[in-house]
């Protein structure tokens, strides 16, 4: 698995996320609640992202050792 490759993307995606959140910031036609409700989902989706990152880095380093340990 390319671990790189699949943070790469999903820094990518996070990127677009980030340029929606400044999308809803600088909307001036939003009041403070409206704002929120379309900040939660943005804001969700960007942490999910990152602990899928995570997770992906930390299945791999134990596979790895695995492999490492069955060499042995």
């Amino acid at each position: 698995m390319d671990v790189t490759f699949i943070e790469s993307k999903i820094n990518e995606i996070i990127a677009e996320l980030e340029k929606e959140v400044i999308e809803v910031i600088s909307d001036q036609s939003l009041d403070k609640k409206q704002t929120n409700l379309r900040m939660k989902p943005l804001k969700s989706t960007k942490q999910i992202l990152l602990n899928a990152v995570e997770s992906i880095k930390m299945v791999e380093e134990v596979s790895t050792k695995e492999m490492e340990d069955a060499a042995d």
